[in-house]
């Protein structure tokens, strides 16, 4: 739609023009009930917005913008415009406009089944209607007239007329008056993005926060959470307290900036596209966060550093915003590295930083290997841009770099220039300049060079660990080795730990550290020389800097054989990143790793550490090994991950960790049968307690292998007609090894926009089975056929998922690279967010290729 993928240049000169003064919203969503209109056009609700800005040159004009179906009318000023002549479907032409100037757009907008937008879902269990919005980066416009810009920012008033019987959340506190219309306070100045609107029959549950400021005062915040009446049962809404109480004091013991926006209220929303959203006073989760059946103590800690990660965003991001998406690091690296630090520092999830390493940072090295790789301070030109680079490089890489920030300046000085960075700019835009003038001022270090190698230039280093012995077995030289990238050469400053290790008894323990400034290619570690010789070297031992850690050909001998025997538990999930990374990079082969699994995993006590290495190890299986072994390392998986099940603790979450995996590696028809019995009730092993959410992850892998029919599924979702059954089911029926089911699946999804985005994204995931790759061979030129009508005729949502998603990454031999290469070179026109989707799939490719090239070497 002509103009809808807003410019940076654009949005710069708006700024220069525009500043607003406040934001009137009226919705009435009495349309979301009832009967659909007639007609082939969406369901649609009214939407008047009244806007008082100032103009910088008067006379002059702009734009404001909006996505909608249809206008009504249009007044600037007093003036009525013609909405036709003023409005295109995505902008609205603002001509001579005064000093102060008041805008009023009555609208019908479409209801969205995409999660963008204000988003429609109808539960399948009772037939209720639940809305919520989601907006960012820019999707605000698709609910009311906006200036769609995060600088762009003002105080909100939102009034909503609702169906009877519902209740509606905002982000200030909301009264419903007497003629059934729910008024809400006026917000402070916030960014359009971060507005939101909840409504429908959901479940409600309060708390409340205290606190004695230093004045003597008392802070009262009070707590909401939400959630669909269908999950009231299975919600644990006293932890979700517990987790955000805790959370706030963090934030107040060390920020010294009270909670700026009233009310705290967290929503658990159906159909969610993105974790959460840190709407203030209104946070936004996936519901898939209410967990219906038995999980680990990793879920829980997920969901506790997604609680916290929100958080932080109340003053990162949502009190100080950036001027453009270029700096959306701003908020996002604050707040990846605050839910970590924070969840350790506050909560009973002590552990969080082992996660992080081995979970968090692998996500941070895939991203910056690709060749969209971009600065943390990225070049955000427009909008698409935009919704791309919420990655691993913005999120977790930005993180890695504040953790080392932090080791580099001193935890003090980073928290003390956090503390000047709200006072200073509480409800402004900043850039990155003014987060380096405040951790010069407390640091007293110079940030410009720290900045320009971290924040303004892309790729991952190396560091690898060169040592030399005496005659006595002591070290008289051990020196780290930095190595980069052809494509981005750049050498790092690196405050890093390095551990030396060795055997006591059956352990393997640190018996020597030292810290180092690692810089430029060669670096002695001083502290390091005359400690007796080690049996592993581990180079940013305690995990301070962001980097590729690489070992020398003893301590990778020691790993091989005594992995399981290191006793530090972020140690050991260095180790284990540091093995993936090598087996990502061709330098392992891919049934080494396997090996080191199935020999290793078993004695893992870090139930997310576990449960990273057997989504690992799958990867590994199904990209990396050679094909011609495929077959047995399955059967080896699947063996292992049985043995384990059957020595697993009854009724641990070790054992539901082990059960998921062999599910998710059973191929044998013996493994299958059991898998079968597990699911009838006919087979028991002691503990397991197979609830809903297990019979569905036991029945995904029986339809994937052609033993359990469309009745069989059907079956099970009668058991569990819910919004997560109908999910389960539609991702089973998918899954069926038959043409017409694949030909039947890939119409829902590419030539059709029936599918809600929670049933698009559990169609792709039934389409794509492993053990598929003949049935599936015939789409890849379809996939090429089909990707840039998709992503011209679908939202930016739905056309990432079905890119992605549904590229022929399982067709990886050269045929389907030459396929992906020759799309790039005629699409050279292509949108440049499409191209990048493809290219980053193309890198995949090309690296499980090499992978599977040194896996195959191995086996010869």
């Amino acid at each position: 739609m002509p103009g809808e993928n807003l410019s940076r240049d654009e949005a710069r000169r708006r700024a220069e023009l525009v500043s607003v003064d406040g934001y009137e919203v009226a919705l009435d969503l009495r349309s979301a009930v009832g009967e659909a209109p007639d007609g082939a056009g969406p369901r649609t609700f009214r939407s008047v917005t009244t806007i008082r800005f100032r103009c910088a040159e008067p006379g002059t004009g702009t734009f404001a913008d909006l996505l909608a179906p249809s206008v009504t009318a249009v007044t600037l000023n007093g003036e009525k415009l013609d909405p036709a002549a003023v409005f295109d479907g995505s902008r609205i032409a603002l001509a001579g406009l005064a000093a102060e100037n008041v805008l009023v757009v009555d609208a019908q907008c479409a209801y969205s089944r995409t999660g963008e937008g204000l988003h429609r879902f109808v539960d399948p269990e009772d037939g209720e209607v639940y809305l919520y919005t989601q907006y960012e980066p820019a999707d605000a416009r698709r609910v009311f007239a906006t200036f769609e810009q995060p600088d762009l920012k003002a105080p909100f008033r939102f009034e909503v007329t609702a169906p009877e019987g519902w209740s509606v959340w905002s982000n200030g506190e909301g009264v419903q008056a007497e003629d059934g219309v729910w008024r809400f306070a006026e917000t402070k100045p916030i960014s359009t993005y971060i507005t939101a609107v909840v409504a429908g029959p959901y479940h409600y549950e309060t708390d409340v926060y205290t606190r004695i400021l230093d004045d003597g005062t008392a802070l009262k915040i009070p707590l909401g959470a939400i959630c669909r009446k269908g999950l009231a049962r299975h919600f644990d809404a006293d932890d979700i307290f517990l987790v955000t109480k805790q959370g706030l004091d963090f934030f107040h013991d060390h920020f010294d900036y009270p909670y700026p926006f009233g009310k705290y209220d967290q929503a658990f929303v159906p159909e969610y596209n993105i974790g959460a959203m840190e709407n203030p006073g209104c946070v936004t989760f996936r519901e898939e966060f209410i967990f219906r059946g038995k999980v680990t103590q990793a879920s829980y800690e997920r969901r506790a550093n997604v609680i916290l990660h929100e958080m932080a965003h109340m003053w990162f991001g949502d009190l100080v915003t950036m001027v453009w998406w270029d700096d959306l690091w701003l908020k996002e690296s604050f707040a990846d590295f605050m839910g970590s630090f924070s969840m350790v520092e506050a909560t009973r999830f002590t552990n969080g930083w082992v996660t992080f390493a081995n979970n968090r940072k692998s996500w941070a090295y895939r991203a910056d290997q690709l060749p969209s790789t971009h600065p943390i301070t990225a070049d955000i030109r427009d909008l698409e841009d935009a919704k791309l680079n919420f990655d691993g490089i913005t999120y977790a890489k930005g993180a890695s770099v504040l953790k080392q920030l932090v080791a580099y300046v001193g935890q003090d000085a980073f928290l003390e220039g956090a503390r000047r960075y709200f006072k200073r700019h509480a409800y402004g835009n900043t850039r990155l300049g003014d987060l380096l003038a405040v951790l010069e001022e407390t640091s007293g270090r110079d940030m410009t060079a720290w900045s320009q190698s971290w924040l303004q230039t892309a790729g991952v280093n190396s560091l690898t660990p060169v040592v030399t012995y005496d005659a006595g077995d002591r070290i008289t030289e051990l020196a780290v080795i930095q190595e980069a990238a052809e494509s981005h050469p750049e050498l790092r400053p690196h405050r890093v730990a390095v551990g030396l290790y060795r055997r006591q008894g059956t352990d393997l323990v640190r018996y020597a550290r030292a810290e180092a400034d690692v810089a430029g290619p060669r670096t002695v570690v001083a502290g390091l020389t005359g400690a007796e010789k080690p049996e592993l070297i581990l180079v940013n031992d305690e995990d301070l800097t962001y980097c590729k850690i690489r070992f020398d050909e003893g301590s990778l001998a020691t790993l091989r054989a005594h992995l399981g025997d290191i006793t530090d538990s972020l140690a050991r999930a260095l180790c284990w990143s540091a093995l993936w990374n090598l087996t990502r990079d061709a330098l392992m082969p891919a049934r080494d790793f396997i090996d080191l699994v199935l020999r290793f995993a078993g004695r893992e006590s870090d139930i997310g550490v576990l449960q990273t290495l057997h989504a690992w190890a799958r990867s590994a299986l199904e990209h990396y090994a050679a094909p011609a072994w495929r077959e047995q390392g399955g059967r080896l998986l699947a063996e292992g991950a049985l043995r384990e099940l059957r020595l697993a603790e009854p009724g641990s979450q070790h054992q539901l960790t082990w059960a998921r995996f062999f599910a998710a590696t059973a191929t044998s028809a013996a493994d299958l049968q059991l898998l079968q019995g597990l699911q009838e009730g006919r087979a028991k092993i002691d503990g397991l307690e197979v609830d809903q959410e297990l019979r569905w992850a036991f029945l995904l892998p029986l339809a994937a292998h052609g033993m359990a029919d469309e009745s069989v599924i059907e079956a099970e979702l009668a058991r569990d007609d819910t919004a997560s059954g109908k999910r389960h089911e539609v991702r089973c029926l998918a899954a069926r090894p038959s043409a017409a089911v694949k030909a039947q699946a890939w119409a829902l999804v590419v030539e059709s926009d029936s599918l809600s985005n929670a049933l698009v994204e559990a169609t792709i995931s039934g389409f794509v089975q492993p053990s598929q790759r003949e049935l599936l061979a015939p789409y890849v030129s379809k996939y090429f056929d089909a990707i840039e009508r998709v992503w011209a005729e679908r939202s930016i949502q739905i056309g990432m998922d079905v890119v992605r998603g549904l590229f022929p990454s399982l067709q990886d031999d050269e045929s389907t690279l030459a396929a992906t290469d020759e799309w790039l070179t005629s699409h050279a026109d292509a949108p440049p967010a499409l191209r990048r989707l493809v290219l980053e799939a193309r890198d995949d490719l090309a690296r499980a290729l090499r992978a599977q090239a040194c896996d195959g070497a191995a086996g010869t």
